[in-house]
């Protein structure tokens, strides 16, 4: 200490220095704490005097989450036996960061250990056992996680780990993730989203396609903490937080395994996280014994879809948003279809059920196996039926035409909002019209509509402003069954208990062929789809209604008005 440090406060005077190091080592405790006790001052102002005094810098928590760990210079075991975090500046410039300057052995022992130029910093003891806590939960998730130990059709690169079911773990944002995922799995939650913001992170629940917040956590530090969590278990990095990352895990929750897909975007406080929950037990019950009667089509739009299914060659198209249930309709179908005789194959991303004697291959693009080159692949192994999971490049399209002109029935989804939608994604992608056209024998796009809950459900007439809104003043609504849900704990107090399909189809039929190929406006092809007799979206979603199965609110939800 010089005699300027002892201007600073009566209690960082060489003697009092003394006398909390001696009292440090009698209790174990690191010396700017009972300095702090000693001197009336608060252990953030203890920390400034103290740095001033050895003029080093105390850091700040925005300042320590851009640094990057470096345990080449000392091993991590190392750091946490000296209580010393080192890392390296966005400029690669390497600091020790100490949260006890007066910790017996540390600063000599890393003076002496570090072979290249560094310098010390001053943080506070909460925010250096986040430091160390972070990489501790890293390594500690990492030793936790199992490889190899996936089922059939898994890819090798996921990471396993096993949750506690009861969330007891002693870390609180280990019990906090873990308790998560499985309230998660137990609601039937689709998605689950942490949201950061100024006070903390906020986690919701996507349930029958709506979000609901579940639990608030109002500490910015612990929502970075999960975070953390999060990406370890993702195999994603957690020195990173300015770019979007993409991972996946599994979780053996009470011996059930289960897979989530996980989305990291940095945010305006911090980073958001996403976690989709594909959740193969959940999915093999659904698809037990599943049939298309059973996702609730209408009859017409039912026989629409089975004429569809049923050709000897050609491509069936299904359309809509992430979430309006197109995988289970093609799943459905297949199963339809399946009679033993007939080779089908799939390619998946991923693969969400295993149906009995089909052939499917998930798409693993760290091994250049995307869908195209799969697709090539599956021509070559001699299909009668193909299912592609998802077309969305150009080349897959192309392929995907080729193969359904060439004898085959093909069967995939497209991320487009309408029937016709898909006609000019297909145009986007730069396929050929015409032999896109040849090729095609359907598009189904269809959504999800929550239903009402039949525990609570009741008789109640909408307001006349709702009727208005919707398109329907001026109709005969005598005749429709009016009922809504007011909540029960059956339905967590929603008033809606599990979802539907709604759907249009459009038949590709001589004279639509025509209109698409002389690239006819929107107007003459949708006139041309009206004589098909058909319901469209918004048709099939309003006869829902009239049925009493859901309501105005809903429907106006999904579909467009008029």
């Amino acid at each position: 200490m010089n005699q300027e440090s002892t201007r600073l406060h009566p209690a960082l005077t060489p003697e009092a220095l003394l006398r909390a190091r001696a009292r440090a080592a009698r209790e174990m405790r690191p010396v700017p704490e009972i300095m702090a006790e000693e001197s009336g001052l608060t252990a953030e102002a203890c920390l400034t005097a103290l740095a001033h005094a050895l003029r080093w810098q105390v850091l700040e928590n925005d300042e320590l989450a851009t640094l990057t760990p470096d345990f080449d210079v000392i091993s991590f075991d190392e750091a946490v036996s000296r209580q010393v975090f080192p890392c390296r500046t966005t400029g690669g410039e390497l600091w020790m960061i100490l949260a006890d300057p007066f910790a017996p052995g540390s600063v000599p022992w890393v003076e002496d250990r570090v072979g290249e130029a560094f310098v010390w910093r001053l943080a506070s003891e909460h925010a250096l056992a986040t430091l160390l806590g972070a990489q501790d939960e890293a390594r500690h998730t990492v030793s936790s996680l199992r490889l190899g130990e996936v089922g059939e059709g898994e890819r090798e690169d996921v990471l396993v780990v096993t949750l506690q079911t009861l969330a007891n773990d002693a870390n609180p944002v280990v019990k906090l993730v873990n308790s998560t995922l499985y309230d998660a799995l137990k609601d039937n939650v689709s998605d689950i989203h942490f949201e950061c913001g100024p006070a903390g992170l906020i986690a919701k629940f996507r349930i029958d396609g709506v979000l609901s917040e579940v639990t608030a956590v109002p500490s910015p530090d612990f929502a970075a903490q999960l975070v953390s969590r999060l990406k370890v278990m993702s195999q994603l990095d957690i020195s990173e937080h300015r770019v979007p990352q993409d991972g996946r895990f599994k979780a053996i929750i009470a011996g059930r395994p289960v897979d989530f897909r996980v989305s990291v975007i940095p945010s305006l406080f911090g980073e958001d996280v996403v976690l989709r929950i594909l959740d193969k037990k959940a999915v093999a019950d659904e698809i037990s014994g599943l049939s298309l009667d059973r996702i609730g089509f209408d009859e017409r739009t039912l026989a629409a879809i089975r004429r569809l299914a049923q050709e000897p060659y050609g491509m069936l198209l299904v359309a809509g948003p992430t979430g309006s249930g197109k995988t289970t309709t093609l799943y459905a179908a297949l199963s339809e279809i399946h009679n033993g005789r007939d080779k089908i194959v799939t390619i998946e991303d991923p693969v969400e059920y295993v149906l009995p004697g089909v052939l499917q291959i998930p798409v693993n693009e760290k091994k250049g196996l995307g869908f195209a080159r799969g697709l090539r692949s599956i021509l070559r192994h001699d299909p009668d039926k193909i299912m592609v999971g998802e077309i969305r490049d150009g080349e897959t399209a192309q392929i995907s035409v080729q193969a359904a002109l060439t004898g085959h029935l093909v069967f995939s989804t497209v991320h487009a909002n309408s029937v016709f939608d898909v006609i000019g994604r297909f145009q986007h992608m730069g396929v050929d019209v015409y032999g896109f056209v040849s090729a095609l024998n359907g598009v189904v796009a269809q959504r999800l509509v929550r239903v009402n809950c039949p525990h609570c459900s009741i008789g109640t007439m909408p307001e006349p402003a709702l009727i208005e809104q919707s398109g329907l003043a001026g109709f005969d609504l005598s005749d429709w069954n009016w009922r809504m849900g007011v909540g029960c704990e059956h339905c967590r107090w929603t008033g809606f208990k599990g979802r539907q399909a709604i759907a249009e189809v459009l038949l590709l039929d001589d004279e639509m062929r025509e209109l698409i190929i002389g690239r006819a406006p929107l107007t003459r092809l949708k006139e041309a789809a009206r004589r098909q007799q058909a319901p469209d979206l918004r048709m099939s979603a309003l006869l829902r209604v009239r049925a009493g199965e859901t309501t105005l609110e809903e429907i106006n939800r999904v579909t467009f008005v008029g």
